[in-house]
C-alpha cells in the first residue's frame, strides 16, 4: 500500500510543477517517518526515496543508526536546546530554527564539534498561538542577529500552515511565504540566504508546490494514517 501512496504522491507533485510552470527535478519530498517502524521506511527508501523527516532528536538518531548511511535526515520538529548537541551531525537540514536562544545553541554545539550546518527559520505565517516560530514583524530586528554565526548558516523559511479541510484555504499562507523570501533576499542580510522554502503536508503539498515550495513534508499521504 506504501509504494501505491507513494507513487500517487509523486504523481499528484508532478502534475503540481507542471501547472506551474516548475521542474520536478528542483523539488525534494520528504517522508515524515516519524513513529513509523524501520520496515515501512525502507518500503519507501526501495522505491527510491532517500528524504525522510522526524520531529524528534531521539528517533532521528536512532533511525539514522539502524537504517541506510545514505539517507538524508530532516528535523522537523520542535527541537529543544538540550537535545542540539545529539542531533548535530545526524542531518542535514534543521527545518525548526524558531528562536535566537536555540539558534545560539545550534552555532556553539557546531563550532564545538567543527562542523557547519544548514537550518531553516521556522515562520509562523498564520499567527497561530499554538505553533512555534517567528513571525513577520519581528523578523527585521532578527534576521541582522544571524550575521554573528559562524557555523549555523540559515538557507530558507519553513511553516507550518494551519490545519484546513480545503487545501486551497491556505495558498495564501504559501504566497506570503514565497513572497517573505524574496524580500528577505533583496536585502542582502550577512548569513541568511532564502534558496529553500519548505512548506506543504498531506493536506495541502499540491498549492504548496504551485505556490513555490522547494520541500514538502508528506507522511500521511505515503504511510497512511497511524
Amino acid at each position: 500500500m506504501v509504494k501505491e501512496n507513494l507513487q500517487e504522491v509523486i504523481h499528484n507533485m508532478e502534475i503540481a510543477c507542471k501547472n506551474s510552470g516548475r521542474d520536478m527535478k528542483d523539488v525534494t519530498l520528504i517522508a515524515v517517518s516519524k513513529t513509523k517502524p524501520n520496515d515501512l521506511i525502507m518500503e519507501v527508501y526501495e522505491s527510491g526515496i532517500r528524504d525522510f523527516g522526524e520531529n524528534k532528536v531521539q528517533d532521528l538518531v536512532k533511525k539514522s543508526e539502524e537504517l541506510p548511511k545514505d539517507i538524508r535526515w530532516h528535523m522537523i520538529g520542535h527541537l529543544q536546546t538540550n537535545k542540539v548537541r545529539q542531533l548535530l551531525g545526524n542531518t542535514v537540514l534543521i527545518h525548526s530554527i524558531d528562536s535566537i536562544r536555540l539558534a545560539d545553541t545550534i552555532d556553539t554545539e557546531a563550532k564545538k564539534k567543527n562542523i557547519h550546518v544548514d537550518g531553516l527559520l521556522e515562520i509562523n505565517v498564520a499567527k497561530e498561538a499554538s505553533k512555534y516560530g517567528f513571525i513577520e514583524d519581528e523578523l527585521e530586528e532578527v534576521l541582522p542577529i544571524f550575521a554573528r554565526y559562524k557555523n549555523l548558516h540559515i538557507k530558507g523559511f519553513m511553516t507550518i500552515a494551519p490545519n484546513v479541510d480545503d487545501a486551497e484555504e491556505n495558498r495564501e499562507i504559501f504566497k506570503k511565504l514565497k513572497k517573505m523570501s524574496v524580500d528577505i533576499n533583496q536585502k542582502n542580510y550577512d548569513n541568511i540566504e532564502v534558496r529553500f522554502l519548505s512548506m506543504g503536508m498531506t493536506g495541502d503539498y499540491v498549492v504548496a508546490l504551485e505556490e513555490g515550495a522547494d520541500f514538502v513534508r508528506v507522511g500521511t499521504g505515503i504511510f497512511g494514517k497511524r
